[in-house]
């Protein structure tokens, strides 16, 4: 193994020698008014000396590798490397990019790195509809099939997910649909695991995902799946629209896709329909029959009311939509759930979404792979292969994959294990950067690189008078180029499922008054998701509207992260070192600090420039142990009994 990673670092360093000496004789002296790799104006290669100027934009799209982006920007790829190093990430020309990793270098580059433009079937179309138009696709799975043939594509059936607050009957409605007795078998009638599964109406297919609720759905979401066609909302006809039910609208929103609604418990007594559709109206739903867009089935899942109603709904939905898909064409698709069975192994529920896939095939799913040893349908009867919007249960993964990851069908095992390989060290780089998600001093960058033309927001406030003015200050800010858009406005604290709807849709998160739970502030702070707290409405609107323009400024605050004491001072010709005993938190190298004595500051603005453990040099020291300190500034003045305290300059906004 070692033998085979010097083989391959010797062909990294001869491929970049070659890149080298290929754009070496082309390049010039620094022109006035251009970047340099590091940012600073100066050095611009020039592609064919004074014939062509290096281009000021690039399309790129969902990844690219940085030879291509090289050739494209008409730079050198050791510039590309250069400026990627200046991030921490190690990146030979082979490398694979995302988009985002793209504009970043082309910031550097002083080249505007934009998304690849959408066809636009019909002129006046988009003109009277511009909602409607269709969108880059930004995940695999949908890319895949934006690049078949027109002529290829087949009517596939569609693919519903149903949400709506507990107990409001959504297991029930399902278990109705298919005709199985699922909710007894759940603990206290509630979906403890995801399922998928198709049935059959006039002769054609309805694919239904049975989800614990909306935060799996956004889950999936946010690893890059879509997989959803049409979200079936339940409602209770008796309780009306509740906080789940919001939430729910919210992520179905975000996800861009047609809601109907299911007026479920419709034949209880205490059932006020026209109520709940006032709440539905309420909350951007406006029903058919009172002149809107959205469909309003009202049903009784428990005695089979309006079910055979609301399934023509959805293929008349589905007809309308057209949802298509090459079942001859690349097998790709996504995993909907996966266990490890103690008599059988990995196994996973796979929904297929493009191409045909057959027992046999290999298939590499994230970072694990496997050849389908047995295939079985929603029933668990063997079957030997699944075209589109098919659900099936598959054996032969070698891990267990997590619900949402994308699967393809590859070749060969060895083709497999070697794509495998490259994700597995692609994600050790990875790990090094953390994740760019949405934030608002990023903005304006964002949507100078093309990258971005909506601000995605979800608010949280104290109350609901305080929130109603806060949506519309913030909706008012919108403008010809930049849209403020609020995916979800609520009472209460911050909440995880907030967290997860701003991952899966690059949303930055506004707190007014409230506080934050402690899952919501570690899934944020592990995913890049920026939650920022205001108790003053013009204060927000300031800061938000200086984002869309470009003037926001970071806002920086000291952070004590260690004390030391001072035992002993030892004096030596280059200056004194101090020998301490680390007190409590942990002393780091390069650290700013500050000395103080008898609790006054004497010493400010200085730095640890040696940290010491015995004869060594080390990164840092913590509590209990003892160290030798040199400080960059003011170490002659330091006396035993001295507090070093040390301190980070941290950004909190």
């Amino acid at each position: 193994m070692a033998a085979k990673s010097k083989s391959k670092v010797r062909d990294l360093d001869l491929e970049e020698r070659e890149e080298e000496r290929e754009i070496e004789p082309r390049r010039e002296p620094k022109g006035k008014g251009q970047k340099s790799v590091n940012g600073h104006k100066g050095a611009r290669r020039d592609g064919k000396a004074a014939t062509a100027e290096a281009p000021k934009e690039v399309v790129v799209g969902e990844a690219i590798t940085v030879r291509d982006l090289a050739k494209l920007m008409d730079r050198s790829p050791i510039d590309l490397i250069k400026v990627l190093m200046q991030y921490g990430i190690m990146a030979p020309i082979t490398h694979s990019i995302d988009h985002d990793t793209a504009v970043i270098l082309g910031e550097e580059l002083g080249i505007a790195v934009k998304w690849p433009e959408p066809e636009k079937s019909e002129t006046e179309e988009a003109e009277s509809q511009p909602e409607q138009q269709p969108q880059t696709p930004h995940n695999f799975v949908q890319r895949i099939i934006s690049q078949e043939k027109e002529s290829d594509l087949v009517e596939r059936p569609p693919v519903v997910a149903v949400l709506g607050h507990v107990d409001h009957g959504k297991t029930t409605l399902l278990d109705r649909i298919r005709n199985t007795n699922v909710a007894e078998g759940e603990a206290g009638g509630i979906t403890q695991r995801t399922g998928a599964y198709q049935v059959t109406v006039n002769g054609r297919k309805i694919t239904f995902l049975d989800t614990p609720g909306h935060e799996a759905f956004t889950a999936m979401r946010a690893r890059g799946a879509q997989v959803t066609d049409i979200v079936v909302l339940v409602v209770a006809a008796d309780d009306g629209v509740m906080p789940q039910t919001r939430e729910a609208i919210s992520h179905a929103r975000a996800a861009g896709v047609t809601i109907i609604v299911a007026l479920n418990k419709i034949d209880k007594a205490n059932a006020n329909p026209q109520r709940v559709m006032e709440e539905l109206a309420q909350e951007g739903l406006q029903p058919e029959e009172w002149g809107g867009d959205t469909i309003v089935v009202p049903v009784s899942a428990l005695n089979n009311i309006g079910i055979d109603e609301l399934l023509e709904n959805i293929l008349v939905v589905a007809e309308v939509e057209e949802y298509k898909a090459n079942p001859k064409g690349r097998c790709v698709g996504t995993v909907i759930e996966a266990e490890l069975d103690k008599h059988r192994g990995v196994t996973a529920t796979l929904l297929v979404q493009n191409g045909t896939l057959k027992r046999g095939d290999t298939i590499v799913v994230d970072t694990t792979w496997g050849r389908i040893k047995a295939m079985f349908d929603f029933e668990g009867k063997p079957i030997k292969e699944a075209g589109p919007s098919t659900p099936v249960v598959i054996l032969g993964l070698q891990e267990l994959p997590k619900a949402g990851d994308i699967f393809e069908r590859v070749k060969n095992d060895r083709e497999a294990k070697r794509i495998v390989q490259e994700r597995l060290l692609e994600r050790e780089q990875a790990a090094q950067a953390p994740k760019r998600q949405m934030s608002l001093d990023e903005l304006f960058a964002r949507f100078e690189g093309g990258e971005t033309k909506t601000l995605n927001l979800i608010v949280r406030a104290d109350m609901q008078g305080t929130l109603e003015p806060i949506v519309k200050s913030l909706e008012d800010l919108s403008n010809d180029e930049i849209t403020v858009k609020i995916l979800q406005a609520a009472i209460g604290d911050i909440s995880e499922s907030d967290v997860m709807l701003a991952e899966a849709s690059d949303a930055v998160i506004i707190g007014f008054s409230v506080g934050v739970d402690r899952a919501a502030q570690v899934r944020a702070e592990q995913s890049g998701v920026e939650i920022r707290h205001y108790d003053v409405i013009y204060k927000m609107i300031e800061d938000v509207e200086a984002a869309i323009t470009g003037m926001l400024e970071p806002v920086y605050q000291d952070v004590v992260i260690g004390h030391a004491q001072v035992l002993q001072l030892f004096k030596l010709r280059r200056g004194t070192i101090a020998g301490c005993s680390v007190t409590d938190g942990v002393i780091k190298r390069n650290a700013m600090a500050r000395v103080l004595r008898n609790g006054q500051e004497v010493i400010s603005g200085t730095r640890i420039e040696t940290l010491r453990r015995f004869t060594e040099d080390v990164n840092e020291v913590r509590t209990g142990f003892e160290c030798g300190i040199k400080l960059a500034e003011g170490d002659d003045d330091l006396q035993e009994g001295d507090i070093i305290e040390v301190y980070e300059r941290q950004r909190v906004r």
